[in-house]
């Protein structure tokens, strides 16, 4: 056999090998496409009362809930409980219910990945111990207050965190709109440990899996607030704008004094640059796409938070000028 043939045997050999020494749990990372939006089609028809989830997927409130486990690792009061069709549903207490749930119709309307999550005024918990967190919201019998429930899946697989400054997406629209988002809902706590992977349906989605730092004002720990119609309606959305770009407004850089806590510092400083120098072209974009939305449509976003009808008018109004201020850019 000529050199040159038995050269080129020895190089294919080589190859298929190497092909054959990759490793499954590699092959495996790369199962299915990396998505972070998904076209909605007609937005004007979308029920943003049920959200993601929709209607079916609604927990019964006369179900027959039953605890299964306290959750002393989130920030927020948290448990799991089942249903009688065998259920999984993370229960979150505290500031954040209301918040959370209207929040995620926005960003599942706008396109994008949410959890399936529903407000529930009360909801009765069977076999409920006393919480060691979040025992102000549960009254005799096993009653829980306002509770947002959030559906678990066991066709869902977490496979962890994603970064705003290195993903797949970095300057494509549908992260610049996903960014933008955060800013028209007023999330001041765009941490990575906020935002999740999820293998699902063949595909890798990136999502912000907890938004329930939300709908009041963004700023440090003494200026921001959660869930507060009125902080909301009067924060500023837009900033500094170029012919090019715009810097949307997300205050979350820690009091001065506070600057002694180096690291934490830094990374709160970080989060404004989230909501900066984006295309105009990507907010009109947006822009247009949430204009689709109606006043009702709107209303039962916020009606799903289980908000009061002065402060659904004064969040669907408010809200109404923001998408408004995107079309105008």
């Amino acid at each position: 056999m000529p050199r040159t043939n038995s050269r080129l045997c020895v190089v294919l050999v080589t190859v298929i090998v190497l092909i054959g020494a990759i490793p499954a749990s590699f092959a495996a990372q790369k199962k299915g496409p990396d998505v972070i939006w998904q076209d909605r089609g007609d937005i004007g028809a979308l029920d943003l009362f049920y959200g993601a989830g929709g209607k079916a997927h609604a927990p019964d409130p006369s179900a027959a809930f039953t605890f299964v486990k306290e959750d002393l690792e989130a920030t927020s009061p948290k448990f799991d409980v089942k249903d009688d069709q065998g259920v999984r549903w993370k229960v979150k207490l505290g500031e954040e219910p209301e918040s959370e749930t209207a929040a995620t119709r926005f960003l599942w309307a706008a396109g994008y990945f949410t959890d399936e999550d529903y407000y529930l005024a009360e909801v009765k918990v069977a076999g409920l111990p006393k919480l060691q967190r979040g025992a102000e919201f549960v009254s005799a019998g096993g009653i829980v207050r306002r509770a947002r429930l959030e559906r678990k899946s066991k066709d869902v697989k977490n496979t962890g965190t994603w970064s705003w400054f290195d993903n797949p997406f970095v300057d494509k629209r549908d992260l610049n709109g996903l960014r933008i988002m955060m800013s028209l809902l007023n999330n001041w706590d765009v941490a990575q440990t906020n935002n999740s992977i999820d293998e699902m349906d063949g595909e890798r989605r990136y999502l912000v899996s907890d938004m329930g730092a939300t709908l009041g004002n963004t700023g440090n720990s003494f200026t921001r607030s959660k869930s507060v119609p009125k902080d909301y309606a009067a924060s500023a959305f837009i900033g500094a704008t170029t012919p090019g770009f715009v810097d949307f407004v997300l205050h979350s850089r820690p009091f001065l004094l506070s600057v002694f806590n180096v690291p934490n510092y830094r990374a709160r400083t970080r989060m404004e640059a989230v909501t900066q120098h984006i295309p105009r072209s990507d907010a009109r974009w947006l822009g247009a796409r949430l204009a689709q939305l109606s006043e009702a449509q709107i209303r039962d976003g916020f009606r799903a938070g289980g908000y009061t009808p002065d402060d659904i008018e004064i969040y669907t109004q408010a809200m109404r000028k923001r998408i408004a201020a995107l079309g105008a850019l």
